[in-house]
């Protein structure tokens, strides 16, 4: 296919809260498929906060974007050329793809999506990895109990949001912690939380106090932080904390020094426990098929926040880190045929 590709690289690895210099737009020739690949027209992409920690040149559960790397993340797109007896011409696929405007990809990478089963976003979101985070974050390590408290943060986030409605579903008492007064709005009149906190304008350790007073039994940690230091106080019994991200810490440039957990876990034998969506991958099927279940008996409700066009790609990220987005993040850089 003639034309060129825009792309966008990793030019420099960002020094506390990355910044546009820290990317380089790029184009290139578009791609030509081999044997068994697909050539895609990407059509919505995904910015999440994990994909700072891939811009450091350090060990992790996911290898280090490369200098110079295509930035990878979750796409959406329509396949233009096909090589594969797997994919026709017009099939809209998922996969993990470059921020490009076209990618090649093997057809063993790739899943096709029906949009009449949902809307085909939803994919990236609530029904795709982002819910699958919450789900099994939540139910094989958090363990809601019926009449129980279940603390989120980062609660109007796509994953905090998710989990929040999931505990209300095994009956449980909800309180979301998020960063302005049109999300905690959304998160009890739309969501169903039964109390939502304000941390850039209370004080979140006393009011967690006043909302949570039979104490916390389930913590979804997606911050660390501050937030999280006033939460091991109330700590009951047995807790549970499914640690799933730090996003407070993850634009820091010194080591981030806060409470001292131990003490807490073992005055209240709590069991704490990081994860990715990735220990999970082998009960993706069953997980999914909840999802969607719920999501089509109007049991989960879920925002989207989409920015339009190709340039606003590296905008999208870094309001991530600004609070901005109510939801899943994603943007639209084409159109479906």
């Amino acid at each position: 296919m003639d034309g060129s590709n825009k792309q966008i690289r990793l030019a420099r690895r960002p020094v506390g809260t990355p910044t546009l210099e820290d990317f380089s737009f790029t184009e290139a020739p578009i791609g030509t498929p081999g044997e068994g690949e697909v050539l895609i027209r990407n059509v919505y992409i995904s910015v999440d906060p994990y994909l700072r920690g891939r811009m450091e040149d350090v060990k992790s559960y996911i290898p280090p974007f490369q200098l110079n790397d295509v930035i990878i993340s979750g796409v959406i797109g329509q396949v233009v050329e096909s090589k594969s007896a797997h994919f026709a011409k017009g099939d809209i696929v998922i996969g993990m793809l470059g921020w490009e405007e076209y990618s090649v990809a093997h057809e063993k990478t790739l899943r096709k999506l029906d949009p009449a089963l949902a809307p085909v976003t939803a994919n990236l979101g609530i029904i795709g990895m982002t819910g699958l985070t919450a789900y099994f974050g939540l139910l094989d390590i958090g363990q809601p109990k019926e009449g129980e408290t279940v603390v989120v943060s980062g609660a109007a986030g796509a994953v905090g949001s998710t989990v929040g409605q999931i505990a209300k579903i095994k009956g449980a008492r909800v309180v979301g912690i998020a960063g302005s007064e049109e999300k905690c709005s959304y998160l009890i009149n739309e969501l169903g939380f039964d109390a939502a906190i304000n941390y850039k304008t209370e004080e979140v350790g006393k009011v967690l106090e006043k909302a949570c007073p039979d104490g916390i039994d389930v913590y979804f940690d997606n911050v660390g932080g501050e937030i999280s230091d006033a939460v091991f106080p109330l700590l009951n019994k047995f807790a549970r904390i499914p640690v799933c991200g730090a996003i407070s810490a993850y634009n820091k440039t010194e080591a981030d020094i806060g409470s001292r957990v131990q003490t807490y876990l073992i005055k209240t034998s709590a069991f704490m426990k990081g994860f990715t969506v990735g220990d999970y991958s082998s009960r993706f099927k069953e997980g999914g098929a909840q999802l969607a279940a719920w999501l089509n008996e109007g049991k989960l409700k879920y925002e989207e926040t989409i920015k339009e066009g190709f340039d606003s790609i590296i905008e999208a990220f870094l309001d991530l880190f600004k609070g901005k987005n109510l939801g899943k993040q994603l943007v639209k850089i084409s159109e479906f045929e």
